[in-house]
């Protein structure tokens, strides 16, 4: 991995194919794909390579630099930034459905910004290159390359046009790989309770398209952030409807782009709506994060729009209806206001290190026995079960496994009792606790 590691932006007019080339480019499927215009929103990041040379692509929504109300201005505010933040911009056009008045007026809105451009004629596959892609000289950007992004045709040459109008260091030395990894934190919940607002208050910009309206968020976003020397990487996820509810099929996309966030994640935040209490679907969407075994820290959003009767009456439901996560910090905040925001970084350290502790066997052996010494576990007809050592079988989450005799015996709540005695004694907050048990096999059955 090269030092210096330049920013290609991709613009255009709805459903020129910018979504897929970012895919081609990044070599991943992490951008949603659909034949539908309107379907990515918020700036999505990926890395690239050629060769020895490695760059950041930047996916955008569809652009309309005149836009003046409504999602549509917000998506250009995105587009704006992400050609701020370019050093190379590839304007997208559609080579079968011709040159529009919206490609003129993006092409007018580039050429003022004196900015490195390529103009890429994209679904050419077939077409020569005379007549049919001709008209979009008009534009004014100069050479026109024709590509298909879904074939591949084309592409590598449009990457080597763009970045040979870099200049590059001559030093190609290797990073250190050796970097400390980002902690992934997914922040999941029903749509419209503030996720991407969270996620642009923490990053003091607006990054992510935040729209009072349910479902702007379609994919599942990825910020890079550094906060007091550690890295992270922000996952703003779909919010996630009822499976009865989830009719448009990027709907349905978007569901399996929340699922694999929150499965890749080491913490996920999961942000419930104060004014909306918690629902079957909060519940539901617990459930699932406890079944991934994934670390869980629990935010009450919009706390300042509830009155005292109000939050006396969510703090009883969220001890009922989420009693399963009740080894979860939890916090009241209002991420419009940006209250409480701040103090949710000790508690998302807190669960990660739980989540990635290290439990050395003779310690769990020894913690092991004297909870055994302390109670047994109860008899069953003529045998007791015996719990002779343990040892950790894994991370994220912490997986302890308890070896010994009659083990199939062992009930539920003696179960929770010796995960209670191993939480206290390692201090693990925020993630779940997997014990398993396995039986010694007899040599002479």
């Amino acid at each position: 991995m090269t030092a210096f590691k330049p920013v290609v932006a991709l613009i255009g007019r709805p459903n020129v194919g910018k979504s897929t080339l970012f895919n081609r480019l990044t070599k991943s499927r992490d951008a949603i794909v659909a034949d539908m215009p309107g379907l990515t929103r918020d700036r999505h990041y990926g890395n690239a390579r050629l060769g020895r040379r490695e760059f950041i692509v930047i996916d955008t929504g569809g652009f309309e630099p005149d836009a003046s109300s409504g999602i549509y201005r917000e998506m250009a505010k995105q587009t704006r930034q992400a050609v701020a933040e370019a050093d190379v911009v590839i304007f997208v056009v559609d080579a079968r459905a011709g040159l529009s008045a919206q490609d003129h007026e993006i092409a007018n809105y580039l050429r003022r910004l004196a900015k490195p451009c390529l103009l890429v004629a994209n679904k050419a596959e077939g077409m020569r290159e005379g007549a049919q892609l001709a008209e979009f000289y008009e534009l004014g950007l100069g050479e026109v390359i024709p590509v298909s992004a879904a074939h591949g045709q084309g592409v590598r040459s449009m990457v080597e046009a763009a970045l040979d109008q870099l200049i590059w260091p001559d030093d190609t030395s290797e990073a250190d790989e050796a970097a400390e990894e980002a902690i992934r934190l997914a922040v999941a919940g029903r749509p419209n309770v503030g996720k991407s607002t969270l996620i642009n208050a923490w990053l003091g910009e607006e990054r992510l398209v935040a729209f009072d309206l349910p479902g702007t968020t379609r994919d599942a976003i990825r910020v890079p952030f550094e906060r007091e020397g550690r890295r992270f990487e922000l996952i703003d996820t779909a919010g996630l409807r009822r499976k009865g509810r989830v009719f448009e099929a990027v709907e349905k996309f978007s569901v399996v782009k929340t699922l694999q966030a929150i499965e890749s994640a080491h913490v996920v935040l999961l942000l419930l709506d104060a004014t909306q209490g918690v629902t079957d679907q909060d519940a539901h969407i617990a459930g699932y994060i406890l079944d991934s075994g994934r670390s869980v820290v629990v935010a009450v959003n919009k706390w300042d729009a509830v009155d005292d009767y109000q939050r006396e009456q969510l703090q009883r439901s969220i001890e009922v209806r989420l009693a399963f996560l009740k080894f979860a910090p939890l916090h009241f905040i209002s991420a419009r206001k940006r209250q409480g925001i701040q103090a949710l970084w000790k508690s998302i350290a807190r669960a990660y290190a739980s989540a990635m502790v290290k439990m050395p066997t003779p310690v769990l052996t020894r913690l092991l026995q004297e909870a055994v010494a302390f109670q047994a576990p109860r008899k069953s007809g003529m045998f007791r079960p015996k719990l002779r050592y343990a040892h950790q079988g894994g991370q994220n989450p912490p997986v302890i496994v308890i070896h010994g005799n009659s083990l199939e015996h062992v009930g539920d709540a003696y179960r929770r009792y010796l995960e209670a005695r191993f939480r206290k004694a390692f201090d693990l907050v925020g993630t779940p606790l997997r014990i398993e048990f396995k039986k010694q096999e007899n040599p002479y059955d």
